[in-house]
């Protein structure tokens, strides 16, 4: 069993392997991880994990508590978590690699990372002045039939695309910008639906690749279904996906 120890990044969204992740880091806890990850030599990767949260805040209350409008918000690196954070997240994550991470002039930090590797969480470290975590790598075993699924995927993804456009809006992308690889199309489609973040958090955990494409393709061919009997659905606005504020 590998393991390793790196720095976690709470969020109320998924990574998926492969997809870009924007971050407005602001909040005091996560600025101390960025100046920690800023360490790291050039020639060496800037890793963190981000997990998504099952019950609790991304961003820590900055005003009194309720029902105690005098009680003062919890501080520190496990805020809004509870006393057990490993509680308050989903039990798969994913690695994070920092391409960019750029501090501007008031102390934030503007932050681009890519999804490398699913992670299930072992335990989780509140002692330091942001959470970290012991982390199990997890395999993506490709399962049976992955490569007939993804040609199945990819054909209801373009599908979907057109509905989710609108008859008289261009396809989201073309054939040629789609890739090929089983695991890679599970991946980007999966974080290009439109689906709440438990649905995307089980595409995540899927036990192989196949997996993930069938659960896929029963998505794709029910949402394809609402969104055809709902042609007033405003489906540019669906398609903008807002940077993270940390």
């Amino acid at each position: 069993m590998t393991t390793v120890r790196l720095p976690l990044f709470p969020l109320n969204s998924v990574l998926f392997p492969g997809l870009v992740l924007p971050l407005n880091v602001f909040e005091e806890r996560y600025r101390a991880m960025m100046r920690e990850l800023l360490k790291t030599p050039d020639d060496e990767p800037r890793r963190f994990a981000v997990v998504a949260i099952r019950d609790g805040h991304e961003v820590a209350p900055s005003a009194p508590g309720m029902p105690d409008p005098t009680a003062l918000p919890r501080r520190g690196p496990a805020a809004g978590f509870g006393p057990e954070p490993i509680k308050s997240f989903h039990s798969t994550a994913c690695v994070a690699d920092a391409a960019t991470i750029r501090e501007r002039t008031d102390g934030t930090f503007e932050v681009l990372a890519t999804g490398t590797t699913r992670v299930r969480l072992l335990s989780v470290d509140a002692r330091g002045p942001f959470l970290t975590a012991e982390l199990e790598e997890l395999p993506e075993d490709q399962g049976d039939e992955a490569g007939a699924l993804a040609e199945g995927v990819l054909r209801a993804f373009r599908q979907y695309q057109k509905r989710l456009a609108g008859a008289r809006e261009r396809s989201l992308s073309t054939g040629a910008d789609l890739p090929d690889e089983p695991s890679v199309v599970s991946y980007l489609v999966a974080a290009a639906m439109m689906l709440d973040t438990p649905t995307k958090q089980r595409l995540l955990q899927a036990p192989d690749t196949a997996s993930r494409l069938r659960d896929e393709l029963k998505l794709l061919r029910a949402e394809t279904s609402i969104i055809r009997s709902l042609p007033s659905l405003p489906a540019a606005d669906l398609t903008r996906t807002p940077t993270s504020l940390n």
